[in-house]
């Protein structure tokens, strides 16, 4: 968990599960393709940090930090389960 502290600050870990049942919604949404999801997050994270932080750049960087961590821990369970049921 230190690496992770030391990109994201404490007060915007609440973006990354609020990222992953945004992006379980959008992946449940049949009009949205998959390649457009990670766009969408990543732009709703940077919202979502603006509005509660204020419109700065750290609120903006830890917004696109937040929804790489969401990304990439969706990506992370979801190809480790994978890679068991194709045996």
């Amino acid at each position: 968990m230190e690496w992770l502290q030391s990109f994201l600050l404490g007060h915007y870990y609440i973006l990354v599960p609020v990222l992953w049942v945004i992006g379980y919604a959008l992946k449940q949404t049949p009009i949205i393709p998959d390649w457009s999801i990670i766009w969408i997050l990543l732009l709703a994270s940077s919202v979502l940090a603006t509005f509660a932080y204020g419109f700065t750049f750290e609120a903006i960087t830890n917004g696109i930090i937040a929804a790489g961590v969401s990304v990439f821990g969706h990506q992370l369970a979801k190809q480790t389960i994978q890679k068991d049921k194709s045996k």
